[in-house]
């Protein structure tokens, strides 16, 4: 039965009046849609009831992806015999394209695809990935032979190969979830309704209709304002144009109150005296709309936020590089059990799992309480107590190895490549501060994209929120590479050599802490900058 007699049969039976103003209670007013592209009634679709299918997809991602990248710098060094730095940067690199991929997604989310369909074509290529490495990880040719004593044969390029074409494989498959699947969720809970909008994280989906390239809205607005550089901008903003609809020019987005910051860009939407003459404004690459400017304007204003989670991404893919090869150099027993050095990213878990609660049942009211705000802390509030407790992070990790070094020189074991008897559960504080940080941070990183992007640019923003963690993970891997240059100059052995008993692990934990110090000041003067985008 169709929408229009699903309408007809409520208005007979008395349950909803005529008008547009009862339509706007029985249709989400956000511009979502079913899967054929109707309009969606609240009371079918969406809400809680389509959560678990979207949950369940990002649960099997995050298990494949959390189960590789933790356990992969020791696959690399005790299976395919690679040294400590190439390892790591190899992970930090892989790390930072399985970050950097999403934008790829994001643009044919919100361009062509939607979110949908471009999470099932991406879960598919995901898919094959796994099924690629699974077999170069079982198939005996397909790696190098066990160790001999300490003659250690390295893995020939073909095995190289076909390990890494099933790993970036992956890489890309998980470029159209990441972006999509968390404004995916969002989109089930209608936008413009006071009860559903505070709920935020097939049939029953509510869709959001994509808004064509944001790329080319942006292109359009740069192109406009430099052909019209030389025409003065209005003083009543009221006289820039835009469509005198009640909706938006671009598909899927509300229109954007005009702001009074990047005025060279309102040069876009000026109405020059010709174009009035004609009445002819369908042009995009010569007169663009208010909201179409102020998406750029937005992008512009959050770049700044957005580059100071580079630093902190850097740091958090510490997690799966030099903790794990600090704890592989220390005591992982329990009695007659081993423990994996990549198992006390469990902590982190733990820690995510611990903070959650707290931070939504405990701090949150004492915060809503000191601010007056809904959220009790804001976007801005909450990743700058991330960003400090990654200070603390990489500082729990720096004294940690300053005293392991201190055991090994005391027992005598610096010129030999063994664990030091200090127990690996000496970690536990950097993984769970990392954890803390983890909480504050990203998810406020998601919120703060979700809530200040364009409706159109939501999966693009999300990307870019991503991205941070790319460009943090390929950061890490320059920091890496230049560490080693310097340090071993002059035939030096180095900050990070493969016996790292010989090496000092902790300067370079010192160093990241300084970064995030610095990065943090920075961020302080940004956030407080910042100016919150207006939609009608």
């Amino acid at each position: 039965m169709g929408t229009h007699e699903e309408e007809r049969l409520l208005l007979e039976e008395g349950l909803v009046e005529s008008g547009n103003e009862s339509n706007d209670g029985l249709y989400t007013g956000d511009g979502s849609v079913d899967i054929k592209g109707n309009p969606v009634l609240k009371s079918n679709t969406g809400n809680w009831r389509a959560c678990p299918f979207i949950l369940g997809t990002e649960c099997c991602e995050r298990l494949a992806y959390y189960g590789i990248a933790t356990n992969l710098v020791s696959y690399l060094t005790k299976n395919l015999h690679e040294g400590n730095v190439p390892a790591a940067r190899n992970v930090t690199t892989w790390q930072g394209t399985c970050y950097l991929t999403p934008l790829i997604g994001a643009v044919l989310a919100d361009a062509y695809w939607g979110r949908y369909w471009t999470i099932a074509a991406f879960s598919t290529i995901y898919f094959i990935g796994m099924c690629t490495l699974t077999l170069s990880a079982t198939i005996p040719s397909f790696k190098p032979p066990e160790c001999v004593d300490s003659i250690c044969p390295s893995a020939t390029p073909a095995q190289y190969a076909i390990f890494f074409f099933g790993l970036y494989l992956i890489a890309l498959g998980t470029g159209g979830i990441k972006p999509c699947v968390s404004s995916f969720g969002a989109d089930q809970f209608d936008d413009t309704d006071s009860v559903e909008r505070v709920k935020k994280g097939t049939p029953l989906y509510r869709f959001q209709r994509p808004g064509g390239s944001p790329v080319t809205r942006m292109c359009q607005v740069v192109v406009a304002s430099c052909r019209k550089w030389n025409l003065a901008v209005p003083s009543d903003s009221s006289l820039l144009y835009e469509t005198p609809d009640k909706n938006s020019a671009i598909e899927g987005s509300r229109k954007l109150l005009h702001t009074d910051e990047l005025k060279c860009l309102d040069k876009a939407a000026t109405i020059a005296d010709a174009e009035a003459k004609r009445g002819d404004y369908s042009n995009p690459w010569k007169l663009c709309t208010v909201t179409q400017v102020e998406e750029l304007k937005i992008l512009i204003r959050m770049f700044p936020i957005w580059a100071t989670g580079i630093v902190f991404s850097a740091v958090y893919a510490q997690m799966s590089t030099m903790f794990v090869e600090q704890g592989m150099v220390m005591d992982t027993s329990i009695g007659s059990f081993t423990i994996p050095a990549a198992s006390l990213s469990t902590f982190d878990v733990i820690s995510v799992i611990f903070w959650v609660p707290v931070y939504d049942k405990v701090l949150v009211p004492i915060a809503r309480k000191l601010t007056g705000k809904e959220r009790g802390f804001s976007e801005l509030q909450r990743m700058g107590i991330g960003l400090f407790l990654s200070i603390l992070c990489m500082s729990a990790a720096a004294v940690v190895e300053t005293r392991r070094l201190a055991i090994a020189k005391e027992l005598g074991v610096v010129d030999d490549p063994v664990a030091v008897p200090l127990s690996i559960f000496w970690q536990i504080p950097q993984y769970f501060l990392l954890g803390a940080a983890e909480v504050f941070t990203f998810i406020g990183q998601l919120e703060f994209f979700y809530d200040q992007s364009p409706d159109a640019m939501r999966s693009l923003c999300s990307a870019l929120s991503l991205l941070t963690t790319s460009l943090g993970n390929y950061l890490s891997s320059f920091i890496l590479t230049v560490v080693t240059s310097l340090t071993t100059q002059g035939g030096q052995i180095g900050w990070i050599p493969d016996n790292l008993n010989k090496g000092h692990l902790d300067y370079f934990f010192w160093l990241l802490a300084g970064l995030s110090f610095l990065n943090m000041v920075i961020y302080y003067f940004c956030a407080k900058r910042f100016k919150s985008k207006l939609a009608s």
